[in-house]
């Protein structure tokens, strides 16, 4: 006989490690026992050395689905004890936290066979999960994950539920959200003054029937609220767009089943795989044509976003209803996602007029994550619900604790310690009062979550970003701060573990560069200790400051100005042109002519909302990236022609290529020369550094079009490159990178 110590460290809690370690010491014969800590799970094995082996040969090559296994250590004991069975013990507490919090999980296809049989206990209940799915970190509040460090600690569980709970050989033994109708959460409708209306299956039933006569509502998901309406109903889409003030930004669509996302899309065999994921996230996928689908939904764009029900209220909900629904995020603009019943009834009556709540509580908010497939794998573009909190291992454990904050726009946050880094979900664009205590209440949920107290802080360079601000009220701390785009290139790195120097392509819409100026069309020769910046593209003045990226005709404008006078502007037959007033161009000309109110910038982003404004498609946009979209859909792929340019020394001057743009009036022709150039440029540059791996990452890159371009360009050229896949490519990754600088 001989005696193991197990170490396991990794996500191992909250999926149903405990009863499959159980199980399988059943299988192999082996007494002992398993427990949680708060930095993972510890079996002890005694039986034969076969038995053993053959138990840690499964437990590593076939772990449960929902966990992550970072190590495991084995230790052999000595010990006169003679173990008789094997036990699962209580979980035990230290003051080392370091075990992962798992993501929440979508309901699995068990709990929608329960919620649908009529002989099943949890027939039609709306909050019913197991090991295998349903709410995480979105109701804990620290760890060893346990039902009385949830929100569920005050709900008492019933004879039937405790016996599931407690048998190691059910599948919901230790689900710590497990209940029923009996004992659990129940689900409450009410009208926007806050009066109760129905509960629990009539209210769903009652909602449904709201949504199927075009009403707009909320409905609490799991792990904040939906706005809510009949995706079919153009009217109210359409009331939706008003009343939120979001006059063109695509909204999301909440379908049953794959069956009807098919009915409505083309979607592929990979995208079709992410939709019907255990994570079931936001996918963009290409609309079909002439659906009944509301064109307002996505109007001017071919791809809409695209999730499947993924909590048991969804489910039943979609029993009532006719249609798919449009579902976002419950909101004001600039604010994070609404968690309380009461918080959508005091800030969105104007928006709603039912609300659809449970009452287990919403510990740490999450949104929906957002990807979208790119050469076959996953990209993504939010990374939240599903997916995050989101652990990297580290090759070395670390002497020191770091925390980053990331940026302003897409904010998330990352902590380091041991040998662990954990990005967050994303919180929001820190621009308004309530989505910076959003980021400080999630900077102290990770610090509960871990007992952690950082060393270091870190932040971005840029003087106004909240998060810059915030770092800097830490007077005992050491404070350090890391360029933008260098950050953008080492949270790829970081990815993939590179330690060796690259040749960075960090191309974003706007960044605090190291002169001052705005960058975001920057190559860099670096490696995560060090970067020198050897490209860039040639600086150009934003008229306004950040009026210019609401307007994109100022921005066209301003590449006009360099290249024309005022006089020569006035003779031109350009859309840009035309669509300033005489007063205004002269105002304008004055403004470039002085440098008032006109920041330098080197921003791949701006770039393009120049060319949607000299291709006639965008003078004025409602939300970000909105010119990356609608100059995508105009792309023709038969084209391969491009415009030319000039690289000298460090400047990637694209002069040339606007005066050829007032040439070309197709805005099918500009769009697709100017993503051709583009990649062009890219390749030229590194001709030049051959020696060096090109890593991509900032926003631009997640146009889809010109990544997949590029790397089918890179392919044939055999060249060795990085992207992002698993942390996102704009600055919701930067946090990462920001780490990574000190590793």
């Amino acid at each position: 006989m001989t005696t193991l110590k197990v170490e396991i460290q990794g996500i191992v809690q909250g999926v149903g490690f405990r009863p499959y370690v159980y199980n399988l010491a059943l299988k192999y014969d082996i007494k002992g026992w398993v427990n949680n800590d708060d930095r993972g799970m510890n079996v002890l094995l005694h039986s034969n050395p076969e038995n053993c082996d053959r138990f840690l040969k499964e437990l590593e090559e076939n772990p449960p689905v929902l966990s992550k296994i970072n190590s495991i250590k084995i230790t052999k004991i000595e010990t006169s004890k003679n173990y008789e069975n094997f036990e699962i013990l209580k979980s035990k507490t230290s003051n080392n936290k370091s075990t992962i919090i798992s993501s929440d999980i979508a309901i699995c296809d068990d709990c929608i066979d329960d919620i649908n049989d009529k002989s099943n206990h949890r027939h039609d209940y709306a909050l019913t999960n197991c090991t295998n799915c349903g709410p995480r970190y979105s109701i804990i509040k620290t760890v060893p994950y346990d039902r009385v460090n949830t929100s569920m600690k005050d709900f008492n569980l019933c004879p039937t539920c405790k016996e599931e709970y407690e048998n190691p050989t059910n599948r919901r033994y230790h689900a710590q959200p497990v209940s029923c109708s009996e004992c659990g959460p129940n689900v409450t409708l009410y009208n926007n003054k806050n009066e109760i209306l129905e509960c629990d299956i009539e209210a769903i039933k009652s909602m449904a029937s709201h949504i199927n006569n075009g009403t707009i509502v909320a409905i609490k998901g799991m792990g904040g609220f939906h706005l809510v309406c009949d995706a079919n109903n153009t009217k109210s889409v359409k009331e939706l767009r008003i009343r939120k003030s979001r006059p063109a930004k695509p909204f999301a669509v909440m379908f049953k089943n794959i069956k009807s996302v098919k009915d409505y899309t083309n979607i592929t065999k990979k995208e079709e795989e992410f939709l019907n994921s255990k994570e079931k996230p936001i996918v963009l996928v290409e609309k079909k044509d002439n659906t009944s689908l509301s064109q307002a939904l996505s109007p001017d764009i071919s791809k809409l976003g695209c999730f499947i029900a993924y909590t048991p209220l969804h489910h039943l909900l979609f029993k009532y209803l006719k249609n798919p629904i449009l579902a976002t995020s419950a909101n004001l603009k600039d604010e994070p996602i609404i968690r309380f019943k009461d918080e959508v009834i005091e800030k969105l009556p104007f928006i709603v007029e039912y609300i659809l709540d449970f009452n287990r509580d919403i510990i740490n908010s999450c949104d929906d994550s957002v990807i979208q497939v790119v050469n076959n794998d996953i990209s993504k573009l939010r990374n939240a619900r599903g997916y995050a909190p989101t652990p990297l291992k580290l090759e070395k454990s670390l002497d020191k604790k770091i925390l980053a904050l990331g940026t302003n726009q897409k904010s998330t946050i990352s902590i380091a310690f041991e040998n662990n880094l954990i990005l967050s979900p994303y919180i929001a664009d820190l621009n308004s009062i309530e989505s910076i205590e959003y980021f400080k209440r999630t900077i102290k949920t990770f610090k509960d979550f871990y007992d952690f107290e950082p060393d270091v802080i870190i932040c971005d360079k840029h003087p106004n970003y909240e998060s810059t601000k915030f770092a800097k009220t830490f007077k005992e701390k050491t404070i350090l701060q890391v360029q933008h785009h260098y950050a953008h290139i080492l949270s790829c790195m970081a990815e993939y573990n590179l330690k060796k120097e690259v040749l960075g392509f960090a191309f974003d819409g706007t960044g605090y560069g190291d002169d001052g100026n705005i960058w975001g069309g920057e190559v860099f020769v670096c490696d995560n200790k060090k970067y020198k910046r050897v490209k860039h593209l040639k600086y150009f003045k934003l008229l306004g400051g950040e009026a210019s990226i609401k307007e994109p005709k100022r921005v066209a404008l301003s590449l006009l100005f360099d290249s024309y006078s005022l006089e020569e502007l006035k003779t031109l037959d350009s859309a840009c042109v035309n669509a300033f007033k005489p007063n205004e161009l002269v105002m304008l000309y004055t403004m470039w002519q002085k440098g008032l109110n006109s920041p330098l910038t080197s921003s791949i982003g701006r770039l393009f909302d120049a060319i949607a404004s000299l291709a006639n498609i965008c003078h004025t946009q409602s939300y970000e990236g909105e010119t990356g979209l609608l100059i995508e859909e105009e792309y023709d792929a038969s084209l391969k022609d491009s415009y030319s340019y000039t690289i000298k020394d460090e400047e990637i001057d694209i002069s040339s290529m606007i005066k050829q743009i007032l040439e070309d009036k197709n805005k099918t022709i500009i769009c697709t020369k100017f993503i051709n150039t583009l990649v062009d440029i890219i390749i030229e540059i590194s001709d030049d550094y051959k020696d060096l791996p090109l890593v991509l990452s900032g926003g631009v890159f997640q146009n889809k079009t010109l990544l997949e371009l590029l790397i089918s360009k890179l392919d044939s050229l055999n060249k060795e490159y990085y992207y992002s896949k698993n942390i996102p490519l704009n600055d919701g990754g930067i946090s990462v990178g920001q780490i990574y600088s000190q590793l």
